[in-house]
């Protein structure tokens, strides 16, 4: 096979591959030939991506269709409410002066009771009441556009429409807002609870566990199974408040955050005083020691001066304590 497809070197070696190996004979590398081969084709950008996140099975060439409809959307996106309905007051103010334009033309303008209109302050509420109607896509019939009034006509009705429609979608966007702001608002009321709730558990976890160190009769394997569990979760909701104090976005009751806070300083005290207490014989697993270790490290980021804002002095004497008991736990 290797001699039809052009190989003039062959020869049949009936130890295989792997004693060519160990008896040090020369061994092409893929690696050489691999490198050889990228350095000569240019490798250039990376490959776009389809929606699925395949990478090469996007489109090979940018539309300029996509591109108009991506910035048209853009653009509704940036106007507000109020900003949108000038345009679409705008429009309809704009059609009615060119209907009343087209009456001074004679034969281009708007016929109402079978007599077109006249140039004067009349015809001019009447061009700007057949506006408004066509606009709005009632269309009562009593005004009628006749030569090219007809073309601004069916502009209008399609203009008016698609803004109007952006309108309505700005209001509906907006209510849908407010609710999904409510929903994320009532969560993170109760994700603060829970953290309060936990922060207690922790603490009479690391209380009773004290106690128990007091009792030379509790084995030392109940301590440090219950001793690894809290100090779990007191490290979960360690770094939600680190989160919390450290992410722009979230805004905290001055009496709530000064309640976790406190808390926290409270369970690192207690924590502090239980691995003072514990007897000689405790060993401290690996796992425990990690676990502290990433404890201690968390606490010590929140201070007065770690934080990138500005906090009340209530709360910054709260940080301040958490760091000075965190760098008593070893």
């Amino acid at each position: 096979m290797l001699t039809d497809l052009g190989y003039t070197k062959v020869r049949d070696y009936r130890e295989g591959l792997a004693d060519w190996v160990e008896s040090g004979s020369p061994l092409e590398q893929a690696s050489d030939a691999t490198s050889t081969d990228s350095s000569a084709i240019p490798l250039g950008p990376r490959l776009t991506a389809s929606v699925d996140g395949l990478a090469g099975e996007g489109p090979a060439r940018i539309l300029e269709r996509q591109r108009w409809n991506d910035s048209i959307a853009e653009l509704i996106n940036r106007l507000s409410t109020l900003q949108l309905f000038l345009v679409w007051i705008g429009t309809v103010l704009l059609c009615g002066f060119g209907y009343w334009v087209g009456a001074l033309a004679g034969e281009h303008g708007l016929i109402e009771a079978n007599r077109p209109i006249a140039p004067d302050i009349h015809g001019l509420a009447s061009a700007l009441y057949f506006s408004f109607v066509t606009a709005t896509s009632v269309g009562y019939g009593d005004v009628l556009p006749v030569g090219f009034a007809r073309l601004i006509a069916i502009v209008e009705a399609v203009t008016a429409l698609l803004v109007f429609g952006a309108v309505i979608s700005k209001f509906v966007s907006h209510r849908q807002d407010q609710m999904v702001g409510e929903i994320h608002r009532v969560t993170f009321d109760e994700r603060l609870d829970r953290v309060q709730s936990n922060l207690h558990v922790v603490i009479s976890e690391l209380l009773e566990l004290t106690t128990l160190c007091e009792t030379p009769s509790v084995p030392s394997h109940r301590v440090a199974t219950r001793l690894h569990s809290t100090i779990w979760l007191f490290l979960s909701e360690l770094r939600t408040t680190h989160d919390l104090l450290y992410q722009p976005r979230l805004q905290v009751e001055e009496i709530v955050l000064a309640s976790i806070l406190g808390n926290l300083a409270s369970a690192l005290e207690v924590l502090a005083e239980l691995l003072a207490c514990l007897p000689p014989d405790f060993t401290r697993t690996d796992h425990l020691e990690i676990s502290l270790s990433s404890l201690t490290r968390t606490a010590e980021d929140i201070c007065g001066n770690c934080v990138p804002h500005e906090y009340t002095p209530r709360l910054i004497f709260w940080m301040d304590r958490i760091q000075a008991t965190a760098r008593r736990i070893h």
